[in-house]
């Protein structure tokens, strides 16, 4: 479904990211993998070569908040690969603090990785996309985006955020034939739902229809529709895959 394309997936060394890589892969994508820190790239490039021999990777770790480091990793994938088709903007942290104990140094860095990072990073892709006549850029939200969650209030209010640029960029670039679109995770078994509190998980469970956790690979099918010509009239679309749970 991917094959000739070149995709960008930013935290792609674990959990979702890692399961979208794989899917991309396996789909025929060329893929950078980009994380926070070399060891864990190069120790996911190491296992994802293992796995896939035949695949297309490459590894870099910029500072995602950070446009000038952006613009050059960006510009190394085109020149390695030769296009960049697809940019996941996968890279994310969550919170879970009292409002009472929230500092903004914390706010702070939910704002800088799962706001601005989506930001810049879908500046750098939508600039080489236009030139090359299209692309597809896809955002990780979150289901708690639609329906807040009762602690923690910088990672629901970051996901909204990703909401209104991803419905503001699908209007802005659809001349340029780059779609924008998101998926919204429900509870999904990852590292980053593993650390929160039972008491925020267990309630969360209760809602879900399907009567189970979201694995990374439900997400990964998403992301993978959205990348492809199968979504070529998609834009604009926050997609939930959350076994319709509702908060």
């Amino acid at each position: 479904m991917l094959r000739n394309k070149t995709a960008v997936v930013t935290g792609g060394t674990r959990g979702i990211g890692l399961a979208i890589v794989e899917k991309f892969i396996e789909n025929g994508a060329k893929v950078a993998v980009l994380g926070s820190r070399q060891e864990t790239v190069e120790k996911s490039l190491a296992s994802l070569r293992e796995k896939y021999p035949e695949a297309e990777v490459m590894g870099l770790w910029p500072k995602l908040s950070d446009a000038h480091q952006v613009g050059e990793a960006f510009a190394r994938v085109k020149e390695e690969f030769g296009s960049l088709d697809i940019l996941a903007n996968n890279a994310g942290i969550s919170a879970s603090q009292s409002l009472y104990d929230y500092t903004p140094e914390d706010f702070s860095k939910i704002v800088d990785l799962n706001i601005s990072a989506v930001f810049i990073c879908s500046q750098a892709a939508a600039r080489i996309m236009k030139e090359q006549g299209g692309g597809s850029i896809i955002n990780t939200s979150s289901m708690v985006s639609i329906y807040g969650q009762p602690s923690g209030v910088g990672y629901p209010a970051s996901k909204f955020a990703v909401n209104g640029m991803t419905k503001s960029l699908a209007r802005e670039l659809g001349k340029d034939n780059i779609r924008v679109n998101a998926v919204a995770p429900g509870v999904t078994n990852t590292d980053m739902v593993a650390a929160l509190p039972e008491e925020m998980i267990k309630p969360l469970i209760a809602t879900i229809p399907l009567g189970r956790i979201g694995e990374p690979e439900d997400i990964a099918n998403a992301f993978l529709f959205l990348a492809s010509e199968m979504s070529s009239y998609v834009t604009g679309t926050i997609l939930s895959v959350d076994g319709a749970a509702r908060s």
